[in-house]
């Protein structure tokens, strides 16, 4: 039984591309989620959206109760989460407005809850292939017959934020071979892992780092334009692919 949770950001959780949206506020062992869920249908197929920074935007990324947002998801039976995120590209190919699908993360967070196993028990989640490859698989074919530009098995870093990188941060980061930025994907990705549910990230690069000085420094507001100018293209791209995963046979996390 396939059930899609998305998680949202920056303006892509829209309960409007649901038919039948209801309303779901929901409790969890570790608080609430950042948002209530809505619920409700995409091509026939059961699908959950999560507002990762609330509804509001007003929780800042290491406010962000990734444990409960990603436990309130499983507990609803979702089998498959598309994570969309706004990233700083690395990388001179990797121009503002294109998609990213990483198949590898960096972890540079400081202070975040990373785990479901820190109390009654000790499990060692595998994690070299961190991310969902048949999930990337399909995303980048959707994005193909979309005509949207991409990028697929990249590295995302994520930093603790909400503070923007220094330029001898963005230099070093590049010299880890990150090809884009965030601060959000870590820990969702390996809590998502932990849970076994089958995780792809939908990254939009709004803008080149720091590193990039023939370009003017990043602003939220920057970003902001950038996602609203291109949240379309994530949008389509949610509906062109999730009645895709239902057909697919889908063993990564199993």
């Amino acid at each position: 039984m396939i059930k899609i949770g998305i998680i949202g950001g920056s303006g892509l959780d829209n309960p409007e591309i649901l038919k039948d949206a209801e309303e779901v506020t929901v409790e969890t062992p570790y608080g609430p989620p950042t948002s209530s869920l809505m619920c409700g249908t995409i091509e026939g197929i059961d699908v959950v959206i999560l507002a990762r920074h609330g509804r509001d935007h007003s929780i800042y990324p290491s406010g962000v109760n990734f444990r409960a947002n990603i436990w309130a998801l499983k507990e609803q039976g979702c089998t498959h989460i598309l994570a969309s995120t706004a990233v700083g590209s690395l990388r001179e190919e990797i121009k503002p407005g294109h998609l990213v699908f990483p198949d590898q993360f960096i972890d540079h967070t400081k202070k975040r809850e990373t785990t479901f196993f820190d109390e009654t028990e000790v499990v060692h989640t595998p994690m070299a292939d961190p991310f969902c490859p048949n999930l990337i698989d399909l995303l980048s074919a959707s994005a193909e017959e979309l005509g949207i530009p991409y990028h697929k098995n990249k590295t995302v870093i994520t930093i603790e934020g909400p503070r923007f990188s220094t330029k001898a941060e963005s230099h070093l980061f590049r010299s880890w071979n990150a090809d884009v930025i965030n601060m959000s994907t870590v820990p969702e990705v390996n809590l998502a892992r932990e849970k076994k549910m089958h995780y792809a990230s939908i990254a939009m690069s709004t803008d080149y780092d720091c590193w990039h000085e023939e370009e003017e420094p990043v602003t939220w507001e920057m970003i902001v334009e950038t996602m609203q100018k291109n949240a379309e293209n994530v949008i389509r791209l949610f509906l062109n692919v999730i009645p895709k995963i239902k057909d697919y046979d889908d063993v990564c996390v199993r």
